[in-house]
Parts: structure tokens; sequence; C-alpha cells
């Protein structure tokens, strides 16, 4: 599972989740993208539409057979939890391994996630790690839930200095987002008018 606002989807989001899924230690099956409905982290933020969101979503991971998109988030009333959706499907793929894949941004940010203990527990970690060693644990990792970096695998991933923010910003100024973004969502966004004042 990779979750996210993908507000756009990227091609960050895309090299990662391909780098996740290519990975020996982790053999997946396939990955599941989820679009936060209400993400509670960026509550403080206008964010676009849930409809639109998926639909760049969908665009963007046609014609890779081992990515699929789950609406579970958008379809839930309330705000988004990691730790609610992976109990939903813990609970709707029983005996399957649920891996939970995200960036090291993302895994020093786990002591803020509503019980990062419970998400720990339901699923692997994969982590993309743009570090020359994987081994080593993150800075601060002492915050993290006692046995997570046991939970983790280190995914090798090239660094990819792509953000949202960054592409409405250029989106916002007038500048391109050709080769940040697939060209369906690129063209998606002006169809739209997406992230325009």
């Amino acid at each position: 599972m990779l979750g996210g606002t993908f507000d756009p989807v990227h091609y960050g989001h895309l090299r990662l989740a391909e780098s996740a899924r290519e990975a020996e230690e982790l053999s997946l099956d396939r990955v599941l993208f989820v679009p936060a409905g209400q993400p509670w982290r960026k509550s403080d933020r206008v964010i676009s539409h849930a409809r639109q969101r998926a639909a760049m979503l969908d665009l963007a991971i046609e014609g890779n057979p081992a990515f699929e998109m789950s609406t579970l988030e958008l379809e839930r009333e309330g705000p988004s939890y990691t730790v609610d959706t992976l109990e939903f499907l813990h609970s709707q793929y029983p005996g399957s391994e649920l891996v939970l894949i995200m960036g090291e941004d993302a895994l020093a940010d786990l002591p803020n996630w509503r019980t990062p203990e419970r998400i720990v527990s339901l699923a692997q970690l994969a982590v993309a790690s743009r570090r020359e060693s994987n081994r080593d644990p993150p800075h601060k990792s002492e915050s993290l839930p006692v046995g997570t970096l046991e939970r983790v695998i280190w995914v090798p991933m090239e660094p990819l200095q792509i953000s949202g923010s960054a592409i409405r910003d250029k989106v916002r100024s007038g500048l391109s987002v050709r080769y940040l973004v697939p060209d369906a969502v690129r063209l998606y966004i002006a169809d739209y008018g997406l992230y325009r004042e």
C-alpha cells in the first residue's frame, strides 16, 4: 500500500512504488495506491477535490498491471488515518502480508501519526532510502515506536527532487510541469485549470 494525497501524483510517487515492487526482499504482487480522503496532516491547506485526485492517479497508473487504486479512504467519512486503512485491508485480505510503502521523511514523521505502534504491527514498512548506506537508521530514530526499525526494509531509490507543492507552485506561476508528472496528468491539470489562483 502506498497512501498519499496525490495532489498531484508525480514521478516521485510512481518511482517509489516501482522501486518497492522490484525490491528482492519484498517481491510484491501488486502496489495498491490509496488516495487520502481528508488528510488530517494537511488540514491547514486546501487540497483538490477527491474525484480529481483519483482521476489523475488513475491516469498515472494506467498500463501498469501491478498498480491498482483503492478509493476506500475517499469513500470513508471523516479524516483519513493510515491505521484505519491497514485495519480494513487486514480484514479484507486475511493471510496476506501487508507492506506500507513510504519515504524516509514519512518514517521520521511516523511518531506523529495516529497509533504508530499499531501501524508497525499491521504492516512491514518499505522505506525508500537515498542514502549511501541503507542500513544506518535515520536520524531521530529514538522517537520511533519500539521495534519499528526491525520492521523496515530499506528500498534503494534514485534521488528525485519532486514534490506536489513545487508542482502546484509551477502551475500557479505558469511554468511547465512536463517531465515531473505523466503527460496524461499534465493534460488533466491543464484541462481542469487545477492549481491556478
